[in-house]
């Protein structure tokens, strides 16, 4: 109800009333300002003590890893040829049932996506291999003749 009065000239209450918006924006900006600020501060301080245990926790986890890195590397090693090899084969082992798949719906008449395409390309290997015959017979018959 209070909004109509907000373009009024004059009287005590509208003016009132745009003195207090003045300082609400002023007073809600402040509260944000405090609490970034808190935020803020207290995730520099958050950081600033995990940089520090990561520090310590390096500095006493050094001696161990020289002393086991003889084992440690090429369990390392060994361990990421395993992962290595297992994810090559289960990619593989997926191809494959993907292509046996297509080539069963191909064989079934169920036409697969490309089908079209191995088709022209199955015609045209096949004229091809036409027009050679064609031009090998061609030869043989000049080479007879002469």
């Amino acid at each position: 109800m209070a909004d109509h009065h907000r373009g009024a000239v004059g009287g005590g209450y509208g003016g009132h009333q745009q003195g207090q918006e003045q300082k609400q924006p002023f007073l809600m900006t402040a509260l944000k300002a405090a609490t970034a600020a808190t935020a803020g501060g207290s995730m520099l301080v958050l950081s600033g003590l995990i940089l520090a245990g990561t520090v310590i926790a390096l500095t006493v986890a050094t001696p161990v890893l020289v002393i086991f890195s003889p084992v440690l590397v090429p369990a390392a090693i060994a361990l990421s040829l395993m992962a290595a090899g297992f994810v090559t084969s289960g990619g593989l082992g997926v191809a494959a049932l993907s292509v046996f798949s297509w080539m069963y719906k191909y064989l079934t008449g169920k036409h697969p996506p490309g089908a079209d395409q191995l088709d022209h390309a199955k015609a045209r290997l096949a004229s091809k291999a036409r027009d050679i015959k064609e031009a090998a017979q061609h030869r043989i018959d000049q080479a007879q003749a002469s």
